[in-house]
């Protein structure tokens, strides 16, 4: 068993390198974000940061967002890349609404140019409040903002859902977006 501060940055650096950085390490995401398990292993080894199987398979299993996925000997992050891979999700329509956590010092830009995905490739929603707040308290006091999706859809919008339940749209225009007070 992992102690929870292993697995915490076991999480971020599986986050850095699966979505972010895989040449930090010397891996290559193939075009759909999957890298073979032993390949991420042994440069985790090679660069300082070993990582047993067990732990990754424990990381991947009790991680609270479900970041990330194993599937036939490899592993890609579920959404969130900023470097290009085609997650090959399909459009859905979406409920009718979604939220975004944030928080005040972000909501003057929002308020004029709606939410954008920002080095992401996607803007990320969530489908209930509960999520929306715990994402917006990662920087601070949690504001959440409802996305009137069903409205968005209506319009031409697309959206797909990641494999842990994340919506992803291109961006959201503000008059989608109802703000608190």
């Amino acid at each position: 068993m992992t102690d929870e501060r292993r697995t915490v940055r076991i999480s971020k650096y599986l986050s850095k390198h699966l979505r972010h950085q895989p040449d930090r390490i010397g891996i290559t995401l193939d075009p759909q974000g999957w890298v073979a398990v032993p390949v991420l292993l042994a440069a985790a080894k090679a660069h300082g940061f070993p990582i047993t199987p067990d732990e990754l398979t424990e990381v991947v299993a009790t991680n609270d967002k479900q970041r990330f996925v194993l599937q036939d000997g490899r592993i890609r992050a579920n959404q969130g890349h900023t470097v290009q891979v085609d997650l090959g999700l399909e459009p859905v329509e979406p409920p009718a609404e979604l939220f975004h956590g944030t928080v005040a010092a972000a909501l003057p830009a929002i308020r004029t140019e709606g939410l954008r995905p920002m080095r992401r490739h996607h803007v990320h929603l969530s489908p209930d409040l509960e999520t929306a707040t715990r994402v917006g308290a990662r920087r601070g006091k949690p504001i959440v903002l409802v996305v009137d999706t069903a409205a968005m859809h209506a319009a031409g919008h697309v959206f797909t859902r990641s494999a842990n339940g994340v919506w992803l749209t291109d961006a959201v225009p503000p008059p989608y977006i109802r703000f608190p007070g």
